[in-house]
């Protein structure tokens, strides 16, 4: 009998990225009928999907049409994997029926135009929704809240303009890109509901397509009677090690806006106040101006 051979997850960037690709694709292989007894089938709207890279022209070119700069390891996750050749479709229920929508599995960048427009303006826009409002989002380095609206968007946009820029990846994932940080972290911003979503595009990609990584395992509860999705061993080891090392990170500016609501402060490897050990906590802002009152966040749907 063979020994199982350990999975190695490489560090390296152009090393990570390259074995994105091949192990993605070698998932999108199998069908949803395929003998699959060790991980989860394929989802049928991936079958056969292939990665699309961008050359360095091409990325250079993007720079330039949207006045914005990527950062090495993006530069790379664009020229090894980018998007892919089809869209990611979903379900969702409505009124007793299955509706579904389309969306671009990474953001198309020489397609997606309109979207990326979009995005690029999302943080400010459903951010600054947040904070308009007369008991709004304030953070405590903003000195006194003013009255007009047009006075807090003037020391909102001072704050945006100086903190480290963020770029799309998917959905409302964003990738800080300013040279010199310790950490360029992917954030997930829902508007003043920010959090870090991984701490380094390799960190990021290993939690958002955990799936398409074949990195689950299905394990039976025999309590339940059904199958749970669980990390192997060695994607566990490498958010263990990752969640070691939490305690004094920093991101300048948007530390403080992610620290604002309860949910952010699990990302700095912190307990949320207020946290009672129960596995579902209201989000509550943990910074009040004194002419306020503590309210729990209520999401709203941003277009």
């Amino acid at each position: 009998m063979h020994k199982k051979q350990a999975l190695l997850i490489p560090e390296d960037y152009n090393d990570f990225f390259y074995w994105v690709k091949e192990r993605t694709e070698a998932f999108w292989s199998k069908s949803k009928s395929s003998n699959n007894t060790e991980g989860y089938p394929c989802p049928e709207w991936a079958e056969g999907a292939k990665w699309i890279g961008m050359t360095n022209e091409q990325i250079d070119s993007i720079e330039a049409k949207y006045g914005i700069t990527f950062m090495p390891e993006h530069r790379a996750f664009l020229h090894i994997l980018h998007t892919i050749d089809r869209k990611e479709v979903n379900e969702y229920e409505e009124e007793g029926e299955t509706q579904t929508y389309q969306r671009s599995f990474f953001y198309n960048w020489l397609e997606d135009e309109d979207e990326i427009v979009s995005k690029l303006d999302w943080p400010y826009g459903t951010i600054f929704e947040d904070v308009s409002p007369s008991q709004g989002v304030w953070l405590k380095s903003w000195g006194a809240r003013p009255a007009s609206v047009e006075e807090k968007e003037r020391i909102f946009a001072d704050w945006y303009a100086k903190a480290p820029k963020l770029l799309p990846l998917t959905s409302h994932r964003f990738l800080v890109s300013q040279a010199g940080l310790a950490d360029r972290p992917v954030l997930s911003v829902y508007g003043s509901d920010t959090i870090i979503y991984g701490w380094d595009l390799r960190l990021y990609l290993l939690n958002e397509i955990t799936d398409h990584l074949d990195l689950y395992m299905p394990v039976f509860d025999e309590e339940d009677q059904c199958y749970y999705p669980e990390y192997r061993d060695e994607l566990r080891e490498v958010f263990d090690l990752a969640g070691q090392k939490l305690p004094g990170k920093d991101i300048p500016y948007w530390k403080e806006l992610i620290l604002y609501w309860s949910s952010g402060w699990s990302s700095f490897g912190l307990k949320p106040p207020g946290d009672n050990g129960e596995m579902v906590q209201p989000i509550m802002p943990t910074y009040v101006p004194e002419e306020q009152e503590a309210t729990q966040k209520t999401f709203r749907t941003f277009g």
